[in-house]
């Protein structure tokens, strides 16, 4: 959801026009200041900021746009030299548990940076892909312990190997960590093996 050049274009003549005068443009200042020849195309930008939150529009008023605090906490970012970044913890099994090592790399996820710890890792092996989860995916997970049967988890067995599975508690007490691989079997943990790190809360995959 980053901002195109001309979106940036038209952020910049916002916050420059309301920093001067106290108030917002119009729609035909907008224009004008950018030399476009069409309120259309501005209504298409405003639009597309509005549904990207850098701005905020009040329909009782003429002169209604209003920024929003994503661009003023990107220009901050921008201007300071860092960025919202999720850290790349390391890698995660999705076949038989290996131990997830630490990788100093970070992964830029700013619209994800509303779940405080939220973290990254990248996906090998096969055993989750009939969810869509394909190795050398990168998973962000959120930090969490508290996880409902179903969730897929970032699973810690016996301290040392993490692997990528859906959760589920058994009647006999035990945990089944269940690969999303109709040729792969479940592993079965007693509840002192295992420490959940934390629940997925999406997947992305670079091509």
């Amino acid at each position: 959801m980053a901002l195109t050049r001309r979106q940036k274009e038209v952020m910049d003549l916002l916050h420059g026009f309301i920093e001067k005068n106290g108030y917002s443009p119009s729609y035909e200042e907008i224009a004008s200041g950018l030399g476009l020849a069409s309120l259309a195309t501005v209504h298409k930008h405003v639009q597309a900021l509005e549904a990207k939150q850098y701005i905020r529009r009040n329909y009782n008023h003429s002169r209604s746009l209003e920024i929003g605090e994503r661009y003023f906490r990107e220009e901050k970012a921008r201007n300071s030299g860092t960025s919202d970044a999720i850290p790349l913890m390391g890698r995660i099994a999705a076949g038989v548990p290996v131990e997830a090592i630490q990788n100093p790399e970070s992964l830029h996820f700013s619209d994800f940076l509303s779940h405080e710890g939220t973290f990254a890792l990248q996906v090998r092996g096969e055993s989750m892909i009939e969810d869509h989860i394909c190795s050398g995916d990168f998973v962000l997970v959120e930090k969490t312990d508290a996880v409902r049967n179903g969730d897929i988890v970032v699973a810690l067995v016996d301290g040392t190997e993490a692997t990528l599975k859906r959760f589920y508690l058994e009647p006999d007490g035990r945990v089944r960590l269940q690969p999303a691989n109709s040729a792969m079997e479940p592993i079965y943990v007693a509840p002192e093996q295992l420490q959940v790190q934390g629940r997925v809360l999406a997947v992305m995959r670079k091509y």
